[in-house]
């Protein structure tokens, strides 16, 4: 059975794993601790006897792999939706800026044209405090509605009528790219979170292995290095090789 295999038997464990119960591998790039656990996998089933008069229970020995196979298969999948992005957000950043330029000209316009009328120059300072990406949408929206309702005034400055039907078609092209954008971003999220759960799965196993090695081969410094991870090893040299920062001296008056 390959990693697509084991990922299916293993998704139900996995998905059922809690919130309060997630970890997240901020100290470890996933591929790096996917290589570290395959070669402890071996390592754990060569020392499987020791390890398990020590307390680990074999199944957690035999299971290792189809936990990291699971991992490997999240990843995967995750990697794959992450450099995908998603089409609609580039189509978002190619679009957005002229949407945006589009309400700056209306606004720019309408302020000249409704100078001297208080109540539609309050009408536009609460358009122009804009939000996040919904508020361009609904700002373009407002603006062609405010415009249609005010020609006389927009007449007198010899304003272009054809952006109010521009403002309106690019509210409407803007929010269903933006619903686009915002099921992608959730369906990413989900796949982020199959594969947090199936690192968790992953570690404590690992960890509960790992800890039982370096206690079974103690003596063994060699042997018991195999128990835990060169990478978080390396990172420790290289943070203590790092020289301490002088403390400033203070300037004298």
């Amino acid at each position: 059975m390959g990693n697509r295999g084991h990922y299916k038997k293993k998704l139900e464990v996995i998905s059922a794993i809690e919130d309060s119960r997630i970890k997240k591998p901020h100290h470890i790039p996933v591929p790096v601790y996917i290589e570290e656990v395959d070669t402890l996998s071996h390592r754990a089933l060569q020392d499987k006897d020791e390890l398990v008069a020590a307390g680990v229970a074999p199944e957690l020995i035999e299971d290792l792999p189809q936990r990291l196979s699971a991992l490997i298969e999240a990843e995967k999948k995750w990697q794959k939706e992450w450099k995908n992005r998603n089409k609609s957000a580039l189509e978002w950043d190619k679009q957005s800026p002229a949407g945006y330029d589009l309400r700056k000209r209306l606004l720019d316009d309408f302020r000249y044209a409704f100078r001297k009328y208080p109540n539609l120059m309050a009408a536009l300072k609460e358009i122009s405090q804009i939000g996040p990406y919904a508020g361009m949408i609904q700002d373009l929206n407002n603006l062609s509605v405010l415009g249609r309702d005010n020609t006389r005034l927009l007449e007198v400055i010899n304003f272009d009528f054809s952006l109010l039907d521009k403002a309106d078609h690019t509210s409407r092209k803007m929010a269903k790219l933006l619903a686009a954008m915002t099921r992608d971003t959730d369906k990413r999220s989900e796949f982020k979170r199959i594969r947090d759960q199936a690192y968790t799965h992953l570690k404590e196993a690992v960890d509960e292995i790992r800890g039982a090695g370096k206690y079974v081969f103690r003596q063994d410094k060699e042997h018991s290095h195999e128990y835990t991870s060169q990478y978080m090893r390396l990172i420790k040299s290289k943070q203590k090789k790092k020289p301490k920062r002088k403390p400033k001296k203070k300037a004298t008056k």
